[in-house]
């Protein structure tokens, strides 16, 4: 197994790399650095920017405007914009329902869709979980009826992250209850702007305004928006999970924020010594840069196994649990670093001086919002215990 990068490999990276210092818009990465609340127009703005270099839709066929990049060289991207701070694709579109239409949608919905999302023309939002259905998808219960050439879709979604941006929603909905739980389950692509459907925000303790609510109240439904067979859905979102759960390990922007909290610990007296130098919190440092150095090394094993036509199985999971445990190890620390000044309220984050006046130094009141919002990442996208039952499964082979 080498990890070693070829002379192309390092090539790519610095072509790459002299497009987030040279082209990448510097103001967005100013907004990030600063801890506010990114909008649509900037998510989209970031993506175009992509699209301009022919690099937004990396995963997927150059058949529909993939770039054709090895594992290796998606793995660099990625490790590049995390370095750069700067955004990722907003997945729901690019990353999770693109490859679930280009693989099981008709020809008719390929066209219709996969272009405006290409271009970032729609924004898409995720309707899977619900108030009674997390991490259990199959005991969904938001139903959609067959009326003629309609689907009528009735129920609640939750969770939905971006989801008061969105031009469309992929949803997955019950369309029988017959059967075993799954097979009633069908996957259905719908114009959020449709009568019957309202967004309620959710704040979170982080205050920002990234997830939502969305109830759905008699929504008529075109049939042609379902997406393969009636009942296939929760085959089609056992794919799309796939390609979320690989997608959390975000090793460059770990050792850029271990980074700065090396530096942020150096102007910290903690009695006679800085907190950089104090026992317990070095060694606590130490050994969330151990997970992560493993962390990186697993990553590096998945992706040699991807490049020689292997795939991942339970090791996403394994990645998922890892990637996620680390990242609110990091939060943590910060967390402990800022001491009192964490404890200031902010109501939201939307203003560039959203945390001026609070008498604080600067990098503490982003540092701490991202405690805040990181405590779910153990929780999306299918939470650890989930995750730990299928790797005794998958891996261990345990019924």
């Amino acid at each position: 197994m080498d990890f070693r990068f070829s002379a192309e490999d390092e090539a790519f990276r610095k072509t790459v790399r002299d497009f987030f210092t040279d082209e990448y818009p510097a103001d967005l990465l100013a907004k990030i650095k600063n801890g506010q609340q990114v909008t649509k127009a900037d998510y989209q703005r970031s993506e175009r920017a992509y699209n301009d270099k022919g690099w937004v839709a990396v995963n997927w066929p150059q058949e529909y405007g993939g770039t054709g990049w090895t594992p290796t060289q998606k793995y660099i991207f990625d490790d590049e914009l995390e370095r750069a701070g700067a955004l990722s694709v907003v997945p729901m579109g690019l990353l999770y329902v693109a490859p679930v239409i280009y693989t099981f949608g008709s020809e008719e919905q390929k066209k219709r869709w996969l272009p405006d999302i290409l271009a970032s023309r729609t924004f898409w939002g995720q309707g899977y979980s619900e108030p009674e259905a997390g991490s259990d998808l199959a005991s969904l219960q938001c139903k959609a009826v067959r009326d003629g050439d309609d689907y009528i879709v009735t129920g609640t979604k939750i969770w939905t992250s971006l989801g008061h941006y969105a031009d469309w929603l992929f949803c997955l909905v019950r369309t029988s209850n017959t059967g075993k739980k799954q097979e009633g389950i069908s996957f259905l692509c719908m114009d959020a702007k449709t009568p019957g459907i309202t967004v309620y925000p959710i704040t979170t303790i982080d205050g920002t305004q990234y997830l939502n609510r969305i109830e759905f109240d008699d929504v008529r439904v075109p049939a042609e928006n379902l997406i393969g067979e009636e009942g296939m859905g929760w085959t089609y979102s056992k794919y799309l999970l796939s390609n979320e759960r690989t997608s959390y390990a975000h090793i460059a922007g770990k050792w850029a924020d271990i980074a700065r909290l090396k530096e942020i610990a150096t102007t910290i007296q903690s009695g006679n010594r800085t907190l950089l130098d104090e026992p317990a919190f070095a060694q606590k440092l130490a050994k969330v840069e151990v997970d992560l150095t493993a962390l990186e090394f697993m990553v590096l094993r998945t992706l040699s196994a991807v490049s020689a036509g292997e795939t991942p199985g339970g090791a996403s999971s394994a990645l998922k649990i890892l990637a996620t445990e680390n990242a609110q190890a990091i939060t943590e620390l910060f967390l402990e670093a800022n001491g009192s000044n964490a404890l200031p309220f902010f109501p939201d984050r939307n203003a560039a001086d959203w945390h001026e006046g609070l008498d604080i130094p600067a990098y503490a009141a982003p540092t701490t919002a991202a405690y805040f919002f990181n405590r779910a990442q153990t929780i999306y996208g299918g939470a650890t215990e989930v995750q730990k039952n299928i790797i005794s499964k998958q891996v261990l082979g345990v019924s």
